[in-house]
């Protein structure tokens, strides 16, 4: 069975959020999974979201206990942050999760509706779970539809045509408060693949007066391949920009150092925060976070798009052939047993058995489509106990119990 858990900007307050994020890394997929009922987990954090997924072995499993199983494996969480996330997070299981993943990789349940970043990270936390070694077939098999499920999904609506994220919607809040991009000084802080999105969507608004500043001393590399200046002290760089956007994954700005008085707007992208609350208190500067981005942040237009039944009939698709797959399996164990039988009978010396051989080969492939198609729609359908059964009857073909039962169990979960 499929379980998740999901803390995010609907359900969970952004400063608790924010330290989710301080204390949520690679190792804690690892951990999870030290517990019994847990085969398997991939980890999503993300900017406004912290998602565990996990393959359990028990459809029986409590709900309760995997979340707890969850929370625990968090380093440093406080005793009243769990219990804050206990009150607030959602809990999925079985074939919700299937649609809620999907939804979540096409943009749907970001805080910027249609955000085009999301596919990469939910993709990135199934590597990392890889390398880990705490993924599994389930797991696998899931992540990856969801990546097809994203293709079509912008493929057919204009999500992916909007190009929508989070630093594309800081910019046009910034813009209401300009007067002209070319002459505007901005400063990035970053030099990760957020910091690339932002450097074009400032470009696209004809913003040219571009310089980077890192901690971790990559500001070189990244201004070079980006034809950008880099910058080696970050007070001195702030003093000079009109914009600052920070874009990193650690701690970038304090209040010692930005200087006051010099009117200026600091953007923060980063959970983590990049940047320390009291900048705002400094006289001239103007602060945007996360928080206040996502209060501006809805797309409403793209919610009345066809892309949540995209993703639905993505969803159904794969639950259906996920569900139907041993009833396929088992017709066309039935039609080859039958074929090999025939093939057995062939005589090695006649010169017209390598044709036979291919010919019967063709006739099972032909024989298993219909069946197997057939099989997925009475999934789809809520059928496939019937199609089954009709098996049994005509061809005396029996479902592997243990099978059918997981199915079952999935199902109640």
């Amino acid at each position: 069975m499929l379980f998740c858990l999901s803390a995010n900007h609907r359900n969970t307050a952004f400063d608790l959020l924010d330290r989710l994020s301080r204390v949520a890394d690679e190792s804690a997929a690892a951990a999870i999974t030290g517990n019994d009922q847990v085969r398997g987990a991939v980890v999503l954090a993300t900017c406004n979201r912290f998602e565990a997924y996990l393959d359990v072995d028990d459809a029986a499993a409590e709900t309760g206990s995997l979340r707890d199983a969850v929370l625990a494996a968090l380093p440093d969480l406080t005793e009243a942050d769990a219990d804050g996330l206990r009150a607030g997070v959602a809990t999925l299981t079985g074939d919700a999760v299937v649609r809620h993943l999907f939804a979540v990789s096409s943009g749907l349940e970001s805080m910027v509706l249609g955000e085009d970043q999301i596919t990469g990270q939910v993709q990135r936390s199934l590597l990392s779970a890889r390398e880990a070694g705490t993924a599994t077939p389930s797991l696998e098999q899931v992540f990856q539809r969801a990546a097809h499920a994203t293709r079509e999904v912008r493929a057919q609506g204009d999500l992916g045509a909007a190009g929508r994220s989070l630093a594309r919607v800081a910019l046009d809040m910034v813009e209401t408060r300009l007067t002209d991009w070319s002459a505007t000084r901005v400063l990035v802080v970053g030099t990760g693949q957020y910091a690339a999105t932002t450097v074009a969507a400032l470009r696209s608004r004809g913003a040219d007066d571009i310089t980077v500043f890192s901690a971790s001393g990559r500001a070189p590399q990244f201004a070079a391949r980006y034809a950008l200046e880099a910058r080696h002290d970050l007070p001195a760089a702030i003093a000079e920009a009109d914009v600052v956007i920070t874009c990193t994954a650690t701690d970038a700005v304090g209040a010692e150092h930005v200087t006051a008085g010099r009117a200026r707007m600091i953007v923060d992208l980063g959970l983590p925060r990049n940047v320390d609350p009291a900048v705002g208190d400094i006289d001239g500067v103007d602060l945007l976070d996360l928080e206040l981005i996502g209060r501006h942040a809805v797309l409403p237009e793209l919610a009345e798009s066809g892309a949540h039944e995209v993703v639905g009939s993505h969803a159904l698709r794969f639950t259906s052939e996920r569900d139907a797959a041993p009833a396929v399996v088992a017709v066309r164990a039935h039609i080859q047993e039958a074929v090999d039988a025939e093939l057995a009978r062939l005589r090695p010396e006649d010169p017209a058995t390598p044709a036979i051989a291919a010919s019967l080969r063709h006739l099972a492939g032909v024989l298993s489509h219909t069946p197997s198609v057939r099989a997925r729609e009475h999934a789809a359908a809520g059928r496939l106990e019937e199609f089954e059964a009709a098996l049994a009857t005509v061809f005396g073909v029996q479902v592997a119990p243990a099978v059918a039962d997981e199915r079952d169990e999935r199902a109640a979960g």
